[in-house]
């Protein structure tokens, strides 16, 4: 991993959408079933809308009924880290980013086989590049 990137509030707010910076940088939730790619079935991967860091590949992706992207599974686990969040009255397990720290979502321990997890996402947090196609 590399260095961290560290930024302002207002170097962010000039690089990202209000709603990017308001679930990215102050760890806000879009609404469910209204996120770009919460329903996205194409083959790609999902990075940071911050610092483009790789963070969760389309074959881990699957439908949780939640409205949010969930996936079973990072591209590398180095790439997300894990913080305890003790907000809205509850203790949950916070996904970030590990480059820049942006709030990606949180993970809950009722995912499908093979690790058992849900990487809740918000596709704010995330852009999705489609992979190259295949000539």
């Amino acid at each position: 991993m590399t260095d961290k990137i560290k930024k302002t509030d207002a170097e962010w707010m000039t690089l990202l959408t209000p709603e990017q910076f308001k679930v990215a940088r102050k760890k806000g939730t879009e609404r469910a079933f209204t996120g770009a790619t919460w329903d996205n079935k194409k083959e790609g991967v999902y990075n940071c809308v911050c610092c483009d860091l790789p963070l969760f590949p389309s074959t881990t992706k699957y439908e949780s009924g939640t409205g949010w992207p969930s996936f079973w599974q990072p591209i590398v686990q180095d790439n997300v880290s894990l913080e305890t969040d003790r907000s809205f009255f509850s203790v949950r397990t916070e996904v970030l980013c590990s480059k820049c720290d942006a709030h990606l979502g949180h993970v809950f321990e009722d995912g499908p086989k093979p690790t058992g997890l849900r990487y809740c996402m918000n596709s704010a947090a995330m852009r999705f590049q489609p992979a190259t196609p295949k000539p």
